[in-house]
């Protein structure tokens, strides 16, 4: 890196600021558009191939006679073996590259989904949901460390947002596609609708891992379509800020600060409501009266549509006006309104979609602007920890709010309950932030 810096000498230097502000934003223009889709891209087929078993749930607890809770406890063992490896693989990107590590994570998450097809018993579900986690572990944090290689903290959020458009645009395409596959492929050559939709969506992952190891660039200055005054300019701006003398950089530095498990906690309540729109949108959706596979699928796109939409703005207005704290603090309690109001209105579908579709606008818009946070006090090894550190004891949630949700379903006979109590971490997420997070704008 420093050998292109010195091959380039006056490349950025003596230029004038209007100049030199238009082949920054150019260099940053370049990098979004060649890194951003394909990031998208891979997430899409991650979120797709871990969640699926929320509409293969449709069919699959008949087939093979499972409760509720042993689904809910399935869907969320996955997050026991993601919080386990998590921080292990970030701290391996960080030695061996991202090209390395995304390869291994995407090829080896995809075999696991089409592994699927072979359970019948409840062990068998919960090992091969324990092995998905443990293979998609590193995934979404190894690219949030990756994105902060290319770019500094005042374009973060902005870029987080269209990264995490993959978490709605997953939405938007998986429900139809899986409503699809489930409707047409029913004992289609002797298998379960629901075993064809883990092959079918399990077979694209793996293709994409080796794409990955093809197309994807380390940093700048391996990005052959950068120009060499590009290179320089964005590894210089990426390299001042990781000397910010307020920044912690070493693994220790991340587990001993507070604000790091303040983070944790905090994101823990976001993913509750995340991976409750995932897992339980297709039963919510179903509970309301919709019939057919197909028509479960399509309506379950309508709330991550509003929250794409609400996700990507709430980003870029984050970034326009340099605040972050109350950018996540509305945008959860806005999810804990949204799901009370479902839980609430369960018996009018009308009422129950708009509440759904309010909860998701605020859980998916919370999710960029809260990773502009601890990247803004981490770098160097203590961001590849922490930021890991972070993301798997809050996606610890996606165990926790699946598995409540089905219990009180299995006891209760009702949704409500549950949504109630994920509207409640929802509303810690809010408290946490006003009482205890403080950032510079």
């Amino acid at each position: 890196m420093s050998s292109t810096l010195a091959g380039a000498p006056g490349v950025v230097e003596g230029l004038p600021p209007a100049e030199l502000t238009r082949q920054r934003n150019d260099a940053y223009r370049k990098i979004t558009l060649r890194l951003i889709p394909f990031l998208v891209f891979l997430f899409i087929l991650a979120w797709i191939d871990r969640v699926n078993v929320g509409f293969a749930k449709l069919q699959m607890l008949q087939d093979l006679q499972f409760s509720e809770a042993v689904y809910g406890f399935g869907a969320g063992i996955f997050f026991i073996g993601y919080f386990l490896f998590e921080v292990p693989s970030n701290l391996l990107l960080e030695k061996i590259g991202a090209r390395k590590t995304l390869a291994r994570i995407t090829i080896l998450w995809g075999l696991a989904s089409m592994a699927m097809i072979y359970v019948s018993t409840p062990m068998q579900f919960y090992a091969l949901r324990f092995l998905l986690g443990i293979f998609e572990a590193g995934f979404f944090p190894g690219v949030v460390l990756y994105l902060t290689y290319w770019f500094p903290a005042e374009r973060r959020a902005r870029i987080n947002g269209l990264f995490m458009t993959s978490f709605a645009i997953a939405g938007v395409i998986g429900g139809p596609l899986a409503g699809f596959i489930m409707t047409t492929m029913d004992n289609v050559d002797g298998l379960a609708n629901w075993q064809w939709l883990f092959v079918i969506e399990g077979i694209p992952s793996v293709l994409a891992g080796i794409a990955v190891l093809m197309y994807l660039p380390e940093k700048p200055v391996n990005a052959k379509w950068l120009s060499p005054a590009e290179q320089a300019l964005v590894t210089r701006d990426v390299e001042a800020e990781a000397r910010d003398p307020g920044k912690h950089s070493s693994l220790r530095d991340a587990f001993a600060n507070s604000r790091v498990w303040i983070c944790a906690a905090i994101y823990f309540c976001v993913v509750s409501g995340n991976a409750t729109i995932a897992f339980w949108s297709p039963s919510i959706i179903k509970e309301l009266g919709v019939k057919g596979n197909l028509q479960i699928g399509l309506i379950s796109a309508i709330p991550f549509i509003a929250g794409t939409i609400a996700m990507v703005l709430n980003g870029i207005h984050s970034d326009r006006t340099g605040e972050r704290r109350m950018h996540v603090a509305l945008a959860t309690l806005l999810a804990a309104v949204g799901l009370t109001l479902t839980g609430m209105f369960l018996q009018s579908a009308t009422l129950a979609l708009c509440a759904l579709t309010i909860a998701s606008i605020g859980i998916l818009a919370a999710f960029p602007v809260f990773w502009s946070l601890p990247s803004a006090f981490l770098a160097g090894t203590a961001a590849a920890g922490g930021i890991a550190l972070i993301n798997s004891i809050g996606n610890l949630a996606g165990f926790v709010a699946p598995y409540m949700i089905g219990w009180f379903k299995t006891t209760t006979g009702q949704l409500s309950s549950g949504l109630y109590f994920v509207a409640a971490l929802e509303a810690c997420a809010t408290v946490l932030v006003l009482a205890f997070i403080r950032v510079k704008r």
